[in-house]
């Protein structure tokens, strides 16, 4: 299948019509294009990307599938503490590895990311990510290896997939979410935070910021005319985000644009994964269009 090898990025294509674009900054997914499995000739960005987002390696892009590594949020363990929010993984540039599988099933791409001077100063650990990248005619998956290559260290790590849907937010409902504990962020007091949710159906028509602990790793989003499944392997919890209003403040946000997409992230958040030397660890989504 063609795949495009530019400075900047890697496109892959799909005979059906099915595309993928993948940034090398960040290894970020920053478009993925595919048609619904009853109408094959009605192919649509299924990705939202700010149209203030910068592209340019100048910082991290907002929208698309942005990778999380090795903090969620603001770094909180001693060994995390020289890192920016959300770690380094999402602002540093990747090397496009190798097209791993070129069949009738689909194609993927495969990227990698070892220590630099830049990371070394800020990150006191040796390792390999690689993120393979695989486009279906209408299922995108995305694959995050982490390979702990220190002899003699433990890596303590967070990962998740910050991934943007395009779909219209105030029509939404995401499930099978019922009954479980959440950490509700945008709680201003710390012991308010630990939540149980109650509906069957979750909205964000109001500011959502929600980690889902232990989570079924199976999602659901749908709308009008449109249905979304997500799965996950090894990403125990999931992140349901979208600030509404408040997306006022976010400076590379366009205006409305919180009306265009949910975030719902797949990933290893409450707690951290503990990877002895020399093991490896995956964590997967894949993300299929239903209708």
């Amino acid at each position: 299948m063609p795949v495009q090898t530019l400075a900047e990025k890697v496109v892959l294509q799909h005979p059906q019509g099915a595309s993928v674009t993948v940034l090398l900054y960040g290894a970020t997914v920053i478009s993925w294009k595919s048609s619904s499995i009853e109408n094959s000739e009605d192919v649509k960005e299924r990705l939202f990307v700010s149209s203030k987002a910068s592209l340019d390696g100048s910082k991290p892009v907002r929208g698309g599938i942005p990778v999380v590594f090795p903090c969620f949020g603001a770094p909180e363990r001693p060994e995390h503490l020289k890192l920016s929010q959300h770690g380094f993984a999402r602002n540093e540039t990747w090397k496009f590895d190798s097209i791993v599988m070129d069949n009738e099933a689909g194609v993927s791409a495969r990227f990698v990311l070892s220590p630099n001077a830049k990371i070394a100063a800020v990150y006191d650990y040796d390792f390999e990510l690689a993120y393979v990248v695989t486009l279906a005619a209408h299922q995108l998956s995305t694959d995050l290896h982490v390979h702990n290559t220190n002899t003699d260290k433990v890596i303590d790590f967070q990962a998740l997939l910050h991934t943007y849907l395009a779909v219209p937010a105030n029509e939404i409902g995401i499930s099978p979410l019922t009954n479980l504990s959440f950490y509700d962020k945008t709680e201003p007091k710390e012991e308010n935070r630990l939540k149980i949710e109650d509906r069957q159906s979750v909205d964000v028509r109001s500011y959502t910021d929600r980690v889902y602990e232990n989570a079924p790793q199976h999602y659901r989003v749908t709308w009008n005319g449109g249905e979304i499944d997500i799965r996950s392997k090894n990403f125990k919890d999931v992140v349901v985000w979208n600030p509404q209003q408040e997306g006022t403040k976010i400076g590379d946000m366009e205006d409305g644009g919180w009306n265009k997409y949910v975030c719902v992230e797949p990933g290893y958040v409450r707690g951290y994964v503990q990877l002895q030397p020399d093991e490896k660890w995956v964590g997967q989504q894949v993300i299929t269009i239903q209708k």
